[in-house]
């Protein structure tokens, strides 16, 4: 029997277990980039004022940490650079589903199973590189054929799509490696992210110091320095194809070094006895979380620096426009272009920390359907218990993450303004606005988990959609009727004076109904539920 027995086989169940959140995360980072040619086609109608706006950018170190450089002044490369930082969502996008496809299977006992069947040894692992692979591909091509439909250069749309895709590819095998190590998918993920965060850190690094080789050094810095609308350098391409045969050519050989459902790296035995702070619910819910809950909050407070520290510069680079000035001030809500910057970026973070909550909510169901659960409540502990504690991360987690964001931005924005106690309330206001949208969207996920457990994941499609929504309604100008069914479009502009308080707490109370709905349905229905 070969090693790839069954590959095929194992393809086509990953791609039927993931029909909807594979396609989500292919078309959301198609439409996103397309999205910004057409609404830099819009605002920069000249060449002057994308030469002023391409200056402003280049020379502002914050917005170039967060985005990458910019090559030109055309509309394709500065959609080329705005569309730099979600490259690093595709590499985290690639990893995540490949972990899911490796080691949380072993974890779940599913890998044994199939193992006992005519499967060979690398199956699992080919078959999930081969759909991610094929995934990421398959939005690069998309991606390149939007824009060279918005009437950008092929020859640039292509250069930008294969960029896209050999990041994915890329981390894709960082993922198939990095659960080849540990014993639990949770260490895989730790160790996977890890490597994005250290590639985010050495492309920051290079871009903004003046070195340009620690760029040189990150799959996330050949991406921009391929160059795409400002003759294209092919032979980058060569780069990430290579790390990715190098990185498979580790991976295989360390795959038959370890026993099924073990790691490399060895695991330390727990104490004989659990620690008081696991005597209930809540210590086991903390122990799930916390790992989750510091790495989202450590992301959002680095994401508050960057945006505060780049608030003044980007509302003087867009001065004098006056189409950027009333679509930014349709997305910040504020006369101050600084502020307007300030006000949807924070938007854009309340988008970030809604995944977060359905994340942290739909983990309930991922603790049901590796059989969990039922332990835990034929220990005596009641359903409602059981629900609530991981409900206090799926809520307050958020609150922690935009508060973090806020207070970030507050302090960097305040330094360069030189007023830190009067920007620090603002910004902290400003993002804690957000939470009440976050809980709208993290308490759909507790009714779809406690009503329809097998439909559990059609919150991350109803995310989706608020996420397309808040990024291309105010530009594109769509339906108010069609804006309003995203709770974010009711979130008030709090650094605009005169805003009213009604619509955070009637989106609290939406909130509170749909999580009282999800545990009245939860406590009345079987467990589990395959």
């Amino acid at each position: 029997m070969s090693t790839l027995t069954g590959t095929g086989h194992l393809a086509r169940l990953i791609l039927r277990r993931d029909r909807i959140v594979l396609p989500l995360w292919v078309l959301l980072l198609t439409v996103l980039p397309v999205s910004y040619a057409g609404s830099f086609l819009a605002l920069f109608p000249t060449a002057a004022e994308r030469a002023a706006y391409a200056d402003g950018t280049a020379r502002n170190p914050s917005v170039v940490a967060l985005l990458g450089p910019v090559y030109g002044d055309s509309i394709g490369a500065l959609t080329a650079q705005r569309g730099g930082f979600l490259q690093v969502i595709v590499g985290l996008a690639a990893l995540l589903t490949v972990i899911r496809h490796t080691r949380t299977e072993e974890e779940a006992g599913r890998r044994e199973l199939l193992g006992a069947t005519v499967l060979g040894r690398h199956a699992g692992l080919t078959a999930a590189l081969l759909v991610t692979y094929a995934a990421s591909l398959v939005l690069g091509l998309l991606t390149a054929a939007g824009l060279a439909a918005a009437g950008l250069p092929v020859a640039g749309s292509l250069a930008y799509g294969l960029s896209a895709a050999l990041v994915g590819v890329v981390f894709a095998t960082v993922g198939g490696l990095a659960a080849q190590l540990t014993q639990t998918a949770a260490g895989a993920r730790g160790i996977a992210v890890g490597v994005l965060g250290v590639a985010f850190a050495l492309r920051l690094v290079g871009d903004t110091s003046g070195h340009g080789w620690p760029s040189w050094l990150s799959p996330l810095g050949w991406a921009p320095r391929i160059r795409a609308y400002a003759g294209e350098r092919w032979w980058v391409l060569a780069l990430p194809v290579a790390l990715t045969v190098l990185l498979a050519v580790v991976t295989y050989p360390v795959s038959v070094r370890r026993d099924l459902g073990a790691g490399v790296l060895p695991s330390r035995p727990g104490p004989a006895r659990a620690g008081r702070g696991l005597s209930g619910p809540f210590g086991l819910a903390w122990r799930l979380h916390r790992g989750q809950l510091l790495g989202w909050s450590v992301g959002f407070g680095l994401l508050g620096l960057v945006v505060g520290g780049a608030a003044e510069s980007a509302g003087r680079s867009v001065a004098g426009n006056a189409a950027l000035e009333q679509v930014m001030a349709r997305l910040g809500g504020t006369s101050g272009l600084a502020e307007a910057y300030l006000g949807a970026s924070l938007g854009v973070a309340g988008l970030a920390a809604a995944g977060y909550g359905v994340q942290a909510a739909l983990r309930m169901r991922s603790e049901e359907a590796a059989g969990r659960v039922e332990p835990v409540l034929a220990a005596g502990v009641h359903r409602s218990a059981w629900l609530a504690s991981h409900l206090v991360f799926a809520l307050l987690g958020p609150v922690v993450a935009l508060a973090l964001t806020g207070l970030a931005a507050g302090l960097t924005y305040g330094l360069s303004v030189g007023d830190v106690p009067g920007e620090l309330p603002r910004m902290l206001g400003a993002g804690l606005a957000q939470v009440p949208a976050v809980w709208v969207l993290a308490g759909l996920a507790v009714l779809l988990y406690g009503l329809l457990p097998r439909f559990a994941a059609t919150a991350w499609a109803v995310l989706a959609s608020a996420v397309l929504l808040g990024q291309l309604g105010a530009v594109l100008e769509l339906s108010q009727w069609l804006l309003d069914l995203s709770p974010f479009t009711h979130t008030p502009q709090v650094l605009r004076a005169g805003w009213s308080v009604t619509p955070l707490l009637v989106l609290t109370a939406l909130a509170g109904v749909l999580c009282a709905a999800g545990v009245a349905a939860f406590r009345r229905r079987d467990t589990p539920v395959g």
